[in-house]
């Protein structure tokens, strides 16, 4: 789910992973806006150096592709061989594929290829300190607040709801790869690199 979670926030999604913890759909109405209707061609892979203390280990997602509005499943297995706290800086990189080039993003309004810094406070921002991880997470001891504590963290096969969503007009359709490098201070924690296609109308 982690892989999942930090594309979509990549192309500011975020609340379309966590808006089934609420039950409120996420519709932000931007000019010249088009509804998200199709994610598809999902793929991840890890794309440290060997020497990231954290790493996904499994990954599935279904259906493929997933239509929005619309359910899905999925199953996940992380490890960490560090505790993860502050400072949490995490870096995107965004590309576009055109023709057989892969095109970077730029960062527009929070959205494309962006540096998040403070991600324990964003954290803190959307689930407020002492409030109960949203499910499956506590079911599961998945932890949503940091520091997260070294470790091994599974999700068995779990249902999400991903509500109608709107990109601006310029984030077109297509074929996207997303890199998110995690960070705190100078040592990097993980590479995460996810594929995926858009399908607006």
């Amino acid at each position: 789910m982690q892989a999942l979670a930090l594309a979509l926030c990549a192309l500011q999604l975020c609340p379309a992973v966590l808006g089934g913890r609420w039950g409120q759909p996420f519709l932000v109405e931007r000019p010249q806006s088009r509804r998200l209707s199709k994610l598809g061609g999902f793929s991840w892979k890890n794309c440290g150096n060997g020497t990231d203390p954290f790493v996904i280990e499994s990954l599935s997602i279904a259906p493929d592709p997933i239509h929005i509005p619309g359910d899905l499943k999925v199953s996940a297995a992380v490890s960490s061989k560090a505790d993860i706290g502050s400072p949490l800086k995490a870096v995107f990189t965004v590309e576009k594929k055109i023709v057989d080039m892969w095109l970077k993003i730029p960062c527009v309004d929070q959205i494309g290829s962006c540096t998040y810094d403070g991600l324990c406070g964003i954290l803190d921002n959307v689930i407020p300190p002492g409030s109960p991880c949203p499910e499956p997470l506590l079911s599961y001891g998945i932890p949503c607040h940091c520091p997260f504590q070294k470790g091994s963290y599974s999700l068995p096969s779990s249902e999400f709801y991903l509500p109608t969503t709107q990109l601006p007009s310029w984030l077109t359709n297509g074929d996207y790869r997303v890199q998110v490098v995690l960070s705190s201070g100078a040592k990097q924690l993980a590479c995460v690199q996810v594929a995926l296609s858009l399908h607006s109308e």
